[in-house]
């Protein structure tokens, strides 16, 4: 896409087809700008000279912050239970999901 150049209203049909997006003539062309807008940002992008750039996969450190995994006690049953809406014993019974 040169620059400046806008989607056609038959491409944003064609990428909606795509992704099986049915959309309204109003819908075509509010995409077919805001997708336009996007692809623009992209040029713009690709005129940036990173070749002095070392490759990264995110732009700043990363510090986990997850505690390790250790075994420690956990709740008294009956105090786990105590709130479950409907139990079958030892177990909280739940709707099923799959059938």
């Amino acid at each position: 896409m040169a620059e400046g150049t806008r989607l056609t209203t038959d491409e944003v049909r064609h990428i909606a087809l795509l992704a099986r997006v049915g959309m309204t003539d109003d819908e075509v062309e509010l995409m077919r700008d805001h997708l336009s807008d996007i692809l623009e940002q992209f040029e713009a992008l690709s005129g940036v000279d990173t070749g002095d750039l070392e490759p990264t996969g995110h732009s700043v450190d990363l510090l986990s912050v997850m505690r390790e995994d250790a075994a420690r006690p956990s709740f008294a049953r009956e105090d786990t239970l105590a709130n479950a809406p409907n139990r079958e014993g030892d177990l909280v019974r739940v709707k099923a999901v799959l059938e």
